[in-house]
């Protein structure tokens, strides 16, 4: 067997519990003893380059190696980029953020900030760096990807607060009275049919529902309008699943459902029924129709209705938002709505760890648009405004002859 052959083996059981430090110390031991020659033995045994051997020669023979526990001398080693390049750092922060930083002219301000983008601009401004790199640097300067974040109402009414104000006291009154409350809203339309919806769902593994590579349906694809009622006092949701239009007459046909199925059993006493509604849409304060529709309601089942709505860019505050839509739209995430019975499934069975229960049912009446409602008839609307704000806070009183 060869000298080197020999070499080998003696290095092959302990070489993978060494150290870099450890590895060129014992290579260059070897290599001391073999004397002329047995640096590149030892080379042509182990692997480690002849530079690395050659060092551990000279540590060994002036006896200044690292200390033990350290596996080169302090400061040795590659200099960090940013220690080496200190201007890269402040380069990099321009790139990424240079209107604030005073460069509005930053050459990569229109364009997507990807780490491969900023390491080639870093690179053709003479900084020399790795897409990786980029993206530590990154982290070390505490940026982080992040999305846009829907926070800014637009414009915001002077009576907002006090608006608030006001719909909170109404609901607190009722609600320690024992009067029926409920937070009204129609929930975004859904496209029916096997279309991708968002969100992720547990699946085996390389196989996810497949689904319609486009979603630019034409208007003969059916759609789903969700309106949802919401009993504050009760934390149960009642959905009705249209098929046809979200019109005025559409909502007060949902809260009329609700009132039939579950409203009257649960409030038999009832005289008044409080509903906070938003400031458009199919249920929006200048909507005739919704103020008309309501009167019907109001004649046909004895309630005194007492309107109050949200003021414009608010409608993120209705609390049928966070406590029955958001758990509505995670029940279904990821699930394609191909048909009215999986939407209307996926509704009803929607429940919360407090205790939130839902019942939905499908509407296929038809709610033609351009219903409208004219003078003569918007005098029969019993209605007495708020003082304080009467186009937002108003009530509809049922007529005596009804």
């Amino acid at each position: 067997m060869s000298s080197i052959a020999v070499l080998a083996q003696k290095f092959r059981p302990v070489w993978p519990l060494l150290d870099e430090r450890t590895r060129r110390l014992m290579a260059a031991n070897e290599a001391i003893g073999l004397g002329y020659g047995g640096v590149s033995m030892v080379h042509r045994a182990c692997g480690l380059s002849r530079k690395a051997i050659a060092k551990g020669v000279r540590e060994i023979q002036a006896g200044d190696a690292p200390l033990a526990g350290r596996i080169r001398r302090p400061g040795a080693g590659r200099k960090n980029l940013t220690v080496s390049d200190p201007a890269l750092v402040a380069a990099l922060e321009g790139l990424v953020d240079g209107g604030t930083r005073g460069d509005p002219e930053s050459p990569l301000r229109w364009v997507c900030k990807s780490t491969r983008t900023l390491a080639a601009e870093l690179c053709r401004q003479r900084h020399p760096i790795s897409y990786v790199r980029v993206a530590q640097l990154l982290h070390e300067q505490h940026y982080s990807l992040q999305s846009n974040r829907k926070l800014e109402e637009g414009e915001d009414h002077p009576d907002r607060d006090a608006q608030f104000r006001h719909i909170n006291d109404c609901v607190k009154r009722s609600l320690v009275a024992g009067k029926p409350v409920i937070s009204v809203d129609t929930k975004k339309k859904e496209l029916v049919g096997n279309y991708a919806n968002a969100g992720q769902q547990w699946l085996p593994a390389k196989q996810p529902e497949p689904v319609q590579g486009h979603d630019f349906p034409g208007p003969d694809v059916p759609r789903a309008f969700p309106y949802g009622i919401y009993d504050l006092g009760r934390n149960e949701g009642f959905v009705n699943v249209g098929t046809d239009h979200d019109t005025g007459a559409f909502a007060v046909a949902s809260i009329r459902g609700w009132w039939r199925f579950e409203g009257q059993r649960l409030y038999p006493e009832a005289e008044t029924l409080l509903i906070t509604a938003d400031g458009g849409g199919s249920n929006g304060s200048r909507l005739r129709l919704w103020k008309f529709e309501l009167q019907r309601f109001a004649d046909e089942t004895g309630l005194v209705l007492s309107i109050c709505h949200f003021p414009p860019g608010t409608s993120k505050w209705n609390k049928i938002e966070h406590r029955l839509f958001s758990f509505i739209s995670s029940n279904w995430r990821g699930e394609p709505l191909r048909d009215y019975h999986t939407i209307v499934s996926l509704i009803a069975k929607t429940t919360t760890a407090k205790g939130l229960k839902v019942m939905c049912r499908l509407d296929r009446r038809k709610y033609p648009l351009g219903r409208r409602v004219s003078d003569e008839e918007m005098k029969r609307v019993k209605l007495k405004r708020n003082t304080f704000h009467g186009d937002w806070n108003y009530l509809i009183q049922p007529n005596s002859q009804a």
